[in-house]
């Protein structure tokens, strides 16, 4: 879609502009938006003296360029000479005035220090070898280390408050060029990922929707938010409690937050489930929640550690362990702590598979994350890969948890194929259809279709038709969101089967068959499916 309106007076200056035929054809048919989004994927890399950034078009047999003396200011832009300048002039200096305010606005983030507690960070480095691999530096080595981008935020931090163009100028090298061709194949490739997941849900019907499930239960419901020592962090752990204020039913829930999350974010879900009786905890966990991410681009602390893989589960555990030893006031005096369901999102969904029992090892990520041309590779690796180190270390298994719901967990290259034969609870697995971050083809279907090839269990999968990475969860004020009902329909299965729910190749399901729909966006169980027809790793 074009960024701004493409008028006749615009085609015809684009006509008489002095562009390559074969370029000035594709801007006229892709409306121009085509070019901006190169300019724009172009800029968003490294430069010292870089004076331009080339983007070849190998199907039109040409190239893009752009050249940064030319983003000053649109007054330059429009004496330019670059194809950029070229189709800002077509444009009657539209397309420049929005590029250059876009490129000389200062960022939003403490460069010097940022970089400066961020060299050497795995989770960095795993993200500039992504971005070496689409746009390289002359004169640069390849992969771009944590180190030297410390060295080009630096000289362009000593100009005051940096801007994207200061970075770039900031850059050894008199020339970058964007590899086009490695951007397409990423997008191509996550149009593959998630095509399974868009086959499935049009060809299984949708679960139908039970007010019961739905609905808010009859108790109202308090919060509280309390800390306590724990002996393997530093500093004391901060946990959100949600419950009814009268007839709470004796049962505990824990949930876990993702990477730069909280838990406001799923209070929702606390509240649907705290509605109708059940005790809900949430920690917060320090070193990788949504205070760590505002203080690392403040440069105030590092990103997220490999460590943190081992620590938050154990975050989870240690909020059941205060329940269980009166730590946390105000908690129903009925509550049992020796059954409790677990759920969470994106890497706190992780964290509930590592205490449901999955195994974590590292032998994967070796054989995998060198390879950027792998078909399963996906955002999702960026953080998987920086756990090399940690992983082989990172089992948590809590015999306490009973079952898990886990949304949108990153599992492909931490957890191996049959890592679910020895797990202590039954997992129900929920992906959105379009999910970026953690598609639903290798993160989701294919891991879940290999255990239950395998080593079966009862697990089950469900998929969200047009669920995002980010739109399943629910603050306080959405209450239960998307999935209320799916959540409370697992949480009342998993309790009312009793031992029947630890898994097992005879294990009965815990999902019902029906009732946990919803109408924003549509959910399927296509466990049946992925058991009839397991889909072929493709790793």
């Amino acid at each position: 879609m074009p960024i701004y309106p493409m008028d006749r007076q615009v085609v015809e200056n684009l006509k008489q502009a002095r562009l390559h035929p074969a370029l000035r054809r594709w801007a006229l048919s892709t409306g121009c938006s085509g070019l901006v989004v190169l300019g724009l994927g172009g800029l968003g890399a490294p430069a010292h003296a870089l004076e331009q950034i080339v983007v070849p078009l190998p199907l039109l047999q040409t190239s893009f360029t752009v050249k940064l003396a030319d983003l000053r200011n649109p007054s330059t832009l429009l004496s330019g000479n670059s194809d950029l300048a070229q189709l800002d002039q077509a444009t009657n200096g539209d397309l420049g005035r929005k590029l250059v305010g876009l490129v000389n606005t200062p960022l939003p983030l403490e460069v010097t220090r940022f970089t400066d507690t961020s060299v050497g960070s795995p989770l960095l480095n795993q993200a500039l070898m992504i971005v070496s691999a689409i746009f390289q530096v002359k004169g640069v080595p390849q992969p771009i280390d944590s180190q030297e981008l410390a060295a080009v935020f630096n000289r362009a931090a000593a100009k005051g408050s940096p801007t994207l163009l200061d970075v770039l100028e900031a850059i050894p090298g008199q020339s970058a060029t964007l590899d086009l061709e490695q951007a397409v194949l990423a997008a191509d490739r996550l149009i593959r990922q998630q095509a399974e997941g868009e086959r499935l849900v049009k060809a299984i019907p949708t679960a139908a929707i039970d007010p019961a499930l739905t609905r808010m239960g009859p108790r109202a419901i308090k919060l509280a938010e309390q800390t306590i020592r724990v002996a393997y962090r530093p500093q004391p752990l901060s946990i959100v409690s949600v419950m009814p204020t009268t007839g709470a039913n004796g049962r505990l829930v824990v949930i876990s937050h993702g990477l730069w999350d909280d838990p406001e974010s799923f209070q929702g879900w606390a509240k649907h489930l705290a509605s109708h009786g059940y005790t809900v905890l949430i920690p917060r966990h320090p070193g990788s929640d949504l205070s760590q991410q505002r203080s690392m681009l403040a440069g105030e602390t590092p990103p997220p550690s490999p460590e943190d893989l081992i620590l938050r589960p154990m975050d989870i555990s240690a909020a059941i362990d205060a329940a269980a030893k009166g730590t946390l006031t105000a908690l129903p005096a009925n509550l049992r702590t020796d059954d409790v369901v677990g759920m969470g999102q994106s890497w706190g969904a992780t964290d509930m598979l590592q205490l449901a029992g999955a195994q974590p090892s590292n032998a994967l990520m070796i054989k995998r994350c060198p390879n950027l041309s792998n078909p399963a590779r996906n955002l999702s690796w960026v953080l998987q890969c920086s756990f090399l180190k940690t992983a082989n270390r990172a089992g948590r298994a809590d015999p306490r948890i009973k079952a898990v719901m886990v949304v949108s967990p990153v599992t492909s290259l931490l957890f191996n194929v049959g890592s679910a034969g020895k797990m202590n609870a039954r997992v129900l697995l929920v992906s959105g259809t379009h999910d970026w971050v953690v598609p639903s083809g290798p993160e989701a279907l294919i891991p879940m279709a290999q255990e239950a090839r395998n080593v079966g269990g009862g697990h089950q999968v469900v998929l969200a038709k047009g669920g995002t990475h980010f739109n399943l969860r629910a603050t306080l004020e959405q209450g239960g969101g998307p999935l209320g009902a799916l959540l409370l329909a697992w949480t009342n299965g998993a309790f009312a089967a009793g031992p029947a729910a630890a898994p097992g190749p005879n294990a009965p399901l815990l999902l019902p068959p029906d009732g946990w729909g919803d109408s924003t966006y549509p959910l399927v169980n296509v466990t049946t499916e992925l058991k009839t027809r397991p889909i072929p790793a493709s790793q």
